[in-house]
């Protein structure tokens, strides 16, 4: 699986172990879309990078990291076909992949944890769309990006 990820200063620190733990532990092809540094940048600048890798589907999902991966989640989204949210919780990015086919998870680099974030990755990664009653729905928010709404 192509992963692209990238953050903001709120999200460096995190960005760099993140990446590793995808590519070494669960064996992804990691594209690091920045920043190099820890310096002060504009989050959208970054959000636009890895949605628009997911968006054009030249990477299967996207990883997002800020101060509390909110700004992100917003950024993102506004790419169609992307579907991004700010994720705190294992169980909630279980939830996103299988009622909302989540291609996107926008993390918090301030108040999540390495480690909880590391398992929040590995579910966002290993976790199937369940299709049925909600295929009708991510349909309607995909509708949504085609101005059909």
């Amino acid at each position: 699986m192509r992963v692209a990820i990238a953050a903001d200063h709120g999200g460096f620190d995190q960005k760099g172990e993140i990446a590793a733990y995808m590519a070494q532990e669960l064996g992804c092809d990691v594209v690091d879309l920045g920043p190099d540094t820890p310096e002060s940048v504009d989050y959208p600048d970054y959000a636009v990078k890895v949605a628009k890798m997911v968006s054009e589907g030249t990477a299967d999902r996207g990883v997002l990291i800020c101060g509390t991966g909110i700004g992100m989640a917003i950024a993102a989204d506004k790419l169609p076909g992307v579907r991004a949210s700010s994720i705190t919780t294992p169980a909630f990015a279980e939830l996103f992949r299988q009622h909302n086919n989540g291609n996107v998870v926008c993390l918090s680099g301030r108040y999540i944890e390495p480690e909880v974030n590391k398992q929040i990755v590995k579910t966002f990664l290993t976790t199937d769309f369940e299709g049925g009653r909600h295929e009708r729905r991510v349909a309607k928010i995909a509708a949504l990006d085609a101005k059909e709404a």
